[in-house]
Parts: C-alpha cells; structure tokens; sequence
C-alpha cells in the first residue's frame, strides 16, 4: 500500500499563509515531488483560522523513509529560512499507510 505524509500549518495571519501557499506552489512541493514523493497536494483550509496542508503520496514506507534521510534535512531547512516559527508559524507532520481506497483503482 502506499504511505501519506501531511504537514499542516497554522499562521498567525492571512498574508503569510497566502504568501506560503504561492512558494508551495511555485517551488517547495516540486522539490518533494522531484526528492522521491508521487504527487503533493496544496490544501487551504476552510475556517477563520489562517491554515494550510500540504499532503505528499509516496509508494511506500521505505521510499518515504529514503526520502527523509536523504532529502528532508535540506528541504526542511529551506523552508524555514522562509517561514520560521518566529514568524508565528506553527508546524504538525503527520504520517501513515493508506489501508484502504474507494473506489478501488
């Protein structure tokens, strides 16, 4: 089966979280894509609340797990020079195995 990975985000304000969501889009999620990911998607998240996801597919575990040896520590880096915490940015990752998938393709 194939692995997921999410980071969700939450800004203190809308102007950062657009401004995230046009670097996603133009540049970061590529480099995930391009590190070992199968396809990203970009969420903006519905509510008062300044809030985006991103969500990486991956074939498996173990090309996921390549990809944070090799490809996170860079990436990661780089994404905070651009949107640290102490811009009151905060981060949540969250990862799992996809056990089911309807309708079955």
């Amino acid at each position: 089966m194939s692995f997921r990975y999410t980071v969700t985000l939450t800004f203190n304000d809308h102007a950062t979280a657009e401004e995230w969501l046009v670097w996603m889009c133009n540049e970061h999620a590529a480099q995930v894509v391009d590190a070992g990911a199968l396809s990203a998607e970009i969420i903006k998240i519905d509510g008062e609340l300044a809030r985006c996801e991103a969500r990486y597919s991956f074939a498996s575990r173990t090309d996921f797990e390549r990809y944070v040896r090799d490809h996170a520590p860079r990436l990661r880096e780089e994404g905070l020079r651009h949107f640290s915490t102490s811009r009151g940015i905060q981060y949540e990752r969250s990862c799992g195995e996809v056990v089911a998938r309807m309708p079955l393709t």
